[in-house]
C-alpha cells in the first residue's frame, strides 16, 4: 500500500472506560508512545475514580515498554470539555459505549467499540495479576497498530 492510500491519522482521539483506571490510560499512553505529538490523545471514564491515583500494575506493565504512566490521574467524562470534539471515540467497555452513542448522536465523531478486558477482575499471585494486564497492554498495542499504523506519511516512534 503506499503512502496515498494508507489511512490518515485522526487529529485527535479520546479513549473511554468506566473507570479511567486501567483501560483508558492504558490505550492513551500506548497511543501516545506510538504517534506522539502527532495526535492528541486522552482519556477519561464515565464515573469518577474513588481513589484518583495511577494503578500500579499499569504503571508497571507501560514501564517494560519504556513508558511513564505514574503521572495518570483519572478524570471522569463530565470533568472534560468538549468531549465530542474529537475526531475519534474508541470505547473499551459497554457501558462508556453507550455513552459515547449518547454523547455524539448529534455530531460527527466517529466511535468506535473496543470490547477489552478487565484485568483488575483478575484474582491471584501479584505474577498472575501481572500477566493480566500484560494481556490487555499486548491486545490493547496490536488494536492501535491495527488501526493507526505508522506509515511513511506516519512514522512510528523509535
Amino acid at each position: 500500500m503506499s503512502a496515498e492510500t494508507q489511512p490518515k491519522l485522526p487529529g485527535s482521539v479520546l479513549f473511554m472506560c468506566s473507570l479511567n483506571a486501567v483501560r483508558s490510560p492504558m490505550a492513551a499512553a500506548l497511543m501516545r508512545h506510538l504517534h506522539g505529538s502527532r495526535v492528541f490523545v486522552d482519556s477519561c471514564g464515565i464515573r469518577p475514580e474513588p481513589e484518583p491515583v495511577a494503578d500500579p500494575f499499569v504503571v508497571q506493565v507501560l514501564a517494560e515498554l519504556g513508558i511513564d504512566a505514574g503521572e495518570h490521574v483519572p478524570k471522569a467524562l463530565d470533568e472534560m470539555e468538549g468531549a465530542s470534539g474529537f475526531d475519534v471515540i474508541i470505547t473499551l467497555s459497554p457501558e462508556a459505549h453507550h455513552h459515547a452513542l449518547e454523547l455524539t448522536r448529534t455530531s460527527a465523531v466517529e466511535v468506535e467499540y473496543w470490547p477489552t478486558f478487565d484485568p483488575t477482575a483478575v484474582m491471584g499471585s501479584r505474577e498472575q495479576r501481572l500477566s493480566a494486564y500484560r494481556v490487555m497492554r499486548d491486545d490493547l498495542l496490536k488494536r492501535l497498530q491495527a488501526r493507526f499504523p505508522a506509515t511513511a506519511a506516519n512514522p512510528a516512534r523509535a
